[in-house]
Formats: C-alpha cells, structure tokens, sequence
C-alpha cells in the first residue's frame, strides 16, 4: 500500500507495510525472534488441490512438477512463518521444531580469482533509468535501496519509486530508480513510458507484464531475467495456473536490446549460498559486470555492508553474478556435483510408455500386482482402439494417468505408507540438521480436533510417534476392500470406490461412441478425475464440481455438436 506526501521541495514514498512482511525484516535484522518452527510438505501425499494456498494466501507455498503431475512445496528461503498454510484439509504437511536449516558448504570464492572490471559503463550525462521488477516478499525492493546507497557513496543522486501495491500478498512489485550525476538532472522519480535503460527482473512474468514492458524500447532497454519459475497471486488463485513461459519470452524479446541475458539465477543461489533471497543480489553482480550499471563494485559492496543484512552472503551473491556474466564455464563447475540427486521427471516430459510402466509399479507397491494388471488391461483397450482409429495418443494417455489417479486413492493405509517408505525420512534428512522434533498435522475422523472456521474437521498434532502406527497400517495394505478393511465403511471411502466403477464404464460407453467428432468430448470426459483432488471436503466440493461438467459432456458424447466447420457452411 502506497500513499505519496508532498512537502516544500521533496517528496516522500510512505509505505504501509503487512505485519507479516516486517516481520521478516525484523526477523533478519535479528531485531525479532525468530520461531524455531518450520513448515513442510510430503509431497508423496500432497494432492495438489490447491487449498493450503486458498487458506494462506501465500507464495511461500510454491507449485512442485513431479511425474505425479503438479504438487506443493515450501520455499524455506521465503516463508514467514504465520503457518497459515497448515489450515489447509491435508495430511501432507509437517510441522519440524528446533534444529535449522541444512545449508550446504559456502562456495571457495577465493578460487575465483580477480574477475576482470567490464570493458565500459554507462555515462552519466543524462539520468540513467533502472526498472527493478519481481514478486513481492523476495526481496526485490532492496534492490532499488542498495543503487541508491552505491550512488550516495559515490557523492551521485538517485530517485527511487517503489511501486509495491499488495506486493506481500504476492503481487507484483516494480521499483523506479534513477541515477544521475546531480540532483538537479533529475525532476520526476517515474521512468517515462519507453525510457527505461536497464530491465532488473527476478521473474519473468513480472517482467513482461504492461507495468514493466511499457517502460522498454527494444532499442535502448537491456534485460537482466531472471527464467526460474516464481509464483504469482494468479498461482493462488488458480492451481493449473499456466504460466505461459514461451509466450512471456516471446514478449521479452521483442521489447528488449538482442544481447538481453535470459539466465536462472535462482539456482546457483540455492545450490552455492543455500537461500533463493540471493537470487537479486547475483542479478546486480551481473547486471554490473556487463557493464549495465554506472556503480563501481566498491561502491555497491559498502552499500551490501550498509544494509547491514546477511552480510556475508550478498557479498558473496553480488561476486558470484560477476563470476556468471565473466565465466560462466567457471559457475558450472562450482556448482557441478551440489545438485542433489537426480531431478525425477515431470509428467508432461514422459511418454505414454513411461507413464504405464510408472504406473504399473506405483500400482504394485500401492496393493498388489493384481491391481496393476487391472490397471494395465483397461488402458490397453483405449490404447488398442485409438491406434486402430488414428487417433494418436492423447485419449490412452488421458486414461493411463486418471484410471491410475483413481485406483490408489490416498485412504489410511496409503498415507501411512508414504510416510514410512523412507522417502519423507530422507526429506527430512536433507532440509534439517540438528536436534528437531516433527509432528504430523492430521484430522483422523475419531480423533479431529474442533472444527474450523469453516465448519471443517479441526487438524490436531501428532508426535513422531506416528512412525510406528504409520508402519503398522502400512503393512495393513491387504484389508483395503475386504470385509475386514474398517475404513473402507466411510464415505470417503465408497464415494472412491463408486469414482472407479465409474470410470471403467464411462470408458466402455466412450469406446463405444468414439468418431473424429467425439474425440476431443471422450478425452475430457476421461480426464475429469484430475479436476477431483484433496482430501475430505476439499474433495467432496471438488466431485460436485467434476459431476456437474460431466452432465454437460456426456450429453454432447451422445449428441456432438456441429463442427464449426460446418456452422460456417449452414
């Protein structure tokens, strides 16, 4: 929130900050306690529903593509600890006490060596115009504050107009700074429509949003992007948010100078200094290497030390962007050998191949191979028959993820069972060290806790004595539909068994109508139990949702509506 006040021969920005964003500023000036409690996600068990980020409002809870498809994840490096985000209708979050974050060994900056100063700088003989553009609680606006510093230093003028808005609720945030060699040379803090000299942007969709690209004339205006995928407001809003990342480049390009740097800062920041706050500080190093910025280096690192924040790191931030615009093959080998494990594959990079053979096994661990036979048997079918008609394999490969999606539906058994197969171990392993205790945030429906605001199961906390109980059910896998299976009698549970009686026969009836006419309404029909996600109510809402899309389907399935080819003919 913005208010300008107006005084004899000076203006002043005045912000009105959230208390969550002073929080973390506090928090890292050490001026505030900072809670020993952490927040994060199995994301085994996550759903992707969406609704930790509709109850937190925050962009800390950022989206995860696994073969899976999309799930949730918690940025450490920007969360703020208001735990909101366990209001979410989940099992998958965890609550981690004591302990800290596992940081991984700070670079050797000293086998850098002395990095050459860029060949030339920007003059000073008119204002130079500096656009600085990200997502809010990232620490864009810091930026802006440390050229304003740099230049103070110098004995140079700046001017700088944050544009916040509703930037802590993770709204786009763009500062205005200008640089000159006297005050006097600079009358208004705004940059005029296509003035911009200097593009800072830590996220792309920022960048290439009308605020920012306004300010660009392809001619004149440099880009330093940043490509790492960063949440929007949009994101919260929407759990299928696309972000349209080829389109955003495309806009980019063509409103910035063709030696523009398309480059994920994000990465090397994480994997060398261990927080994706550094992201901005290695952008300025290397804005400032190629010779974009009119700041000596000095001058810039007293500013970092003048802000007294995480001193150590952002110096070493600002080396590394250097280190990356002069030496890129140098980076790489800093950073050769820090990446954890082997990324897995997301599902939109695997074939339909891969996604049976997934599958299958997933099928196998979660019940028995029996039910990977089942699962195998219905997809060669629609398989068979989108071969025996041409119809490529968008139609098999619709049901070899929802038919999977339905049979290993997430009951007791099964979330005990992603806890305990030693990959949440391991997660845990690899994000805390220390002594820290765990808890599990749950609603079991004997055991919930008051309901919550909305009338929902109230979650309570349950120790790390849940280990042992979770391997217990675990292994109790066998009763799942059986007389004996005490939680098949829910109706959670046959609501999820009648979703798969479901399916088989909307299959059937699909195969039995398939035409070129109906093939776009037959593979939406079969990909609505993607729409059905979350536990709980959040499903519940979620199936009424997917029933009411399907009535509107499967009448045009039995009755498919002119092509517009042919509207066009009539």
């Amino acid at each position: 929130m913005k208010t300008l006040r107006e005084t004899k021969g000076a203006s002043a920005i005045v912000f009105v900050q959230t208390c969550a964003a002073e929080k973390r500023r506090r928090r890292k000036r050490g001026l505030m306690e900072d809670p020993a409690r952490r927040v994060l996600i199995n994301p085994a068990v996550c759903e992707g529903c969406g609704d930790c980020s509709v109850q937190s409002n925050c962009i800390s809870v950022e989206p995860l593509e696994t073969e899976m498809g999309r799930k949730r994840a918690i940025n450490q490096s920007t969360c703020n600890k208001d735990y909101s985000c366990l209001k979410g209708f989940c099992p998958s979050f965890v609550t981690v006490d004591g302990g800290k974050l596992r940081r991984r060994a700070p670079p050797d900056l000293g086998s850098i060596g002395d990095l050459p100063e860029p060949a030339s700088q920007p003059s000073l003989e008119r204002p130079y115009n500096i656009a600085v553009g990200g997502v809010g609680g990232t620490g864009v606006l810091t930026i802006g504050a440390l050229l304003g510093m740099a230049a103070h230093i110098e004995g140079k003028a700046s001017m700088i107009l944050d544009m916040s808005g509703l930037a802590q609720k993770g709204g786009a945030v763009l500062s205005h700074v200008r640089l000159s060699e006297h005050t006097a040379d600079v009358t208004c803090s705004r940059i005029v429509t296509g003035t911009a000299d200097l593009v800072l942007a830590a996220d792309e969709v920022v960048a290439a949003a009308k605020e920012t690209i306004t300010l660009c004339e392809s001619n004149r205006t440099h880009g330093i992007i940043n490509t790492h995928l960063i949440p929007t407001a949009d994101f919260i809003l929407n759990r299928d948010f696309n972000f349209q990342n080829r389109k955003v480049n495309s806009v980019l390009e063509s409103s910035l100078t063709k030696d523009s740097s398309f480059f994920d800062f994000t990465k090397p920041a994480e994997t060398l200094l261990g927080d994706s706050i550094a992201t901005n500080i290695m952008m300025l190093g290397y804005a400032y290497q190629k010779g974009l910025l009119p700041l000596s280096a000095k001058a810039i690192e007293q500013a970092i030390e003048v802000n007294g924040v995480s001193i150590k790191m952002n110096t070493q931030a600002f080396q590394l962007g250097r280190l990356a615009a002069a030496d890129p093959a140098k980076l790489a080998s800093l950073m050769k050998g820090q990446d954890e494990g082997i990324a897995p594959k997301t599902l939109d990079a695997m074939s339909l191949d891969e996604i049976i053979a997934h599958r299958s096994a997933l099928l196998a661990d979660y019940q028995d191979a029996k039910l990977a036979e089942r699962y195998r048997h219905l997809v060669d079918q629609v398989r068979d028959a989108a071969i025996k008609g041409g119809y490529g394999d968008a139609l098999p490969r619709a049901v070899a993820i929802n038919y999977a999606k339905l049979l290993a539906y997430k009951d007791e058994y099964e979330v005990a069972r992603l806890f305990t197969d030693g990959r949440f171990e391991q997660q845990l392993r690899d994000q805390f060290e220390g002594d820290f205790k765990f808890n599990f945030n749950l609603a079991p429906p004997m055991l919930a806790g008051k309901p919550d605001a909305l009338g929902r199961p109230g979650k309570r906390a349950f120790g790390s004595w849940m280990m042992p109980v979770f391997r217990m059910l675990a292994k109790m896998k066998g009763l799942r539909g059986t007389p004996f299976d005490i939680f098949g009698y829910s109706a959670d549970r046959r609501l999820e068994r009648d979703l798969i009686a479901g399916y088989e026969k909307d299959v059937a009836t699909v195969l039995g109508l398939l035409s070129p006419a109906t093939l776009d309404t037959a593979i939406e029909i079969l990909s609505l139990p993607d729409r059905i996600r979350g536990y709980g109510p959040v499903k519940e809402k979620a199936v009424q949702d997917a029933k009411a899309r399907y009535a509107q389907l499967a009448a045009d399935l039995v009755n498919p509506p002119p092509a517009p080819r042919q509207l066009a003919a009539e």
